[in-house]
């Protein structure tokens, strides 16, 4: 089959990928250097997996029928499914979900006047969202798909999925169940098909719980913390319970990165009109955990502040909505001197904040050095170092 990917991010890449193997597939995005890395097979991303088969492609070592594209009409022309792995945000001051990159994608696929192109919507949207665009456009060729992957590992958890959900009952929709498991290593994968509105809710309800969990954990640290008694302990002693279990437990600076800040905020305001607390609970733990992390390092009363990576977590190259940016914030407005170390970043500033790729310097300057996640780079400083990372893991 042809199918279009449009978006190259953990989300759209990872999928690409996967379909190569066995379809036609062309990447659609707007960045014209990531179209040519991807043509190259040079991952724009980092991710373990992607940048292996990418590699095996490059040296003959694998197929992959995949090409990348800045023109979408060549991307979207007589393909069986398009794709739709754009970015949406929610803007929770304006109570507003922004899914303009995805309606832009369906215009374009309806102006084809393709009908047996199908859409499967990968980008998170908010519960009734497939229920509008059918009823705005008029169309019935589209379903959502909930992904459920990690920063860095995207194409492992393709690969390796726990589940394949479609909100749709379809013959289309469940032949596109069927060209994700025949893709993928993992046996006895379990298909699930829905409405779309409840697949619509699992990716919704999924990340959410995953913030719950980030935020417990937090917080138990946090009350460790305050009343001086070793968390480490307190985890372990709990998380032995299979009830309960070991993932999720590492204490952090909040929970972040591409899906849970906007997947927890979205859940609030679909959850207008309906009685609640706890999701509330959820999003409001998170602004509390950063300012006590940000009170706790003001405290020290240190000369320069070195924050140690903008990365969410390790292994991964994402800085959006990583929960040190946040604590930046508030460091500035405390008119605290801040130098930032981040080793991808091209920029010698990021939000006004002056940043480095200087290690050596970095350590040697900062009185203080926060950090996330510990890494053996940093392990000489150890003295300096600010963290809450007691398993050395995510």
């Amino acid at each position: 089959m042809k199918i279009a990917v449009a978006g190259t991010g953990y989300v759209g890449l990872s999928l690409a990928t996967l379909l190569a193997q066995n379809n036609e597939v062309v990447a659609l995005d707007i960045i014209p250097e990531k179209v040519k890395m991807v043509n190259k097979f040079v991952s724009p991303i980092q991710d373990e997996y992607i940048e292996k088969y990418f590699n095996e492609a490059a040296n003959g070592e694998r197929k992959l029928n995949l090409k990348a594209t800045l023109d979408w009409e060549e991307a979207f022309r007589d393909a069986d499914y398009v794709i739709i792995a754009t970015p949406t945000d929610y803007d929770s001051d304006k109570h507003f979900f922004n899914t303009s990159s995805v309606e832009d994608i369906i215009e374009k696929v309806i102006s084809l006047g393709n009908p047996k192109t199908t859409m499967v919507i990968k980008s998170t949207i908010p519960v009734g969202y497939v229920d509008a665009v059918r009823l705005k456009y008029n169309i019935n060729n589209i379903f959502f798909s909930p992904e459920f992957l990690r920063e860095g590992k995207a194409l492992y958890d393709n690969l390796y999925p726990s589940r394949i959900i479609v909100g749709s009952y379809s013959e289309e929709a469940v032949r596109f169940a069927e060209l994700l498991r025949d893709a993928a290593l993992a046996d006895n994968v379990q298909v699930l098909t829905m409405d779309s509105k409840e697949a619509e809710a699992v990716k919704l309800f999924a990340n959410t719980y995953l913030a719950l969990r980030v935020a417990y954990f937090n917080e138990l640290d946090t009350y460790a913390k305050v009343k001086g008694i070793n968390p480490k302990s307190i985890i372990n002693g709990i998380s032995l319970d299979p009830r309960i279990g070991t993932h999720y437990n590492n204490p952090s600076f909040g929970y972040g990165g591409y899906c849970l800040p906007k997947d927890t905020k979205q859940l609030l305001a679909n959850y207008k009109g309906v009685p609640q607390d706890l999701i509330k609970a959820i999003v409001q733990a998170n602004i509390t955990r950063k300012q006590f992390i940000a009170d706790e390092i003001i405290a020290e009363n240190p000369k320069l502040i070195g924050i140690y990576r903008l990365t969410m977590k390790t292994d991964s190259d994402n800085f959006r909505d990583a929960a040190v940016h946040d604590i930046i914030k508030i460091l500035i407005e405390k008119k605290k001197k801040v130098l930032i170390y981040e080793p991808t970043l091209k920029d010698k500033e990021f939000n006004g904040v002056e940043v480095t790729n200087d290690l050596k310097r970095f350590k040697n300057d900062c009185s203080i050095i926060v950090a996330n996640r510990m890494m053996p780079e940093i392990e000489d400083v150890k003295e300096k170092i600010y963290t809450r990372d007691l398993f050395a893991r995510d």
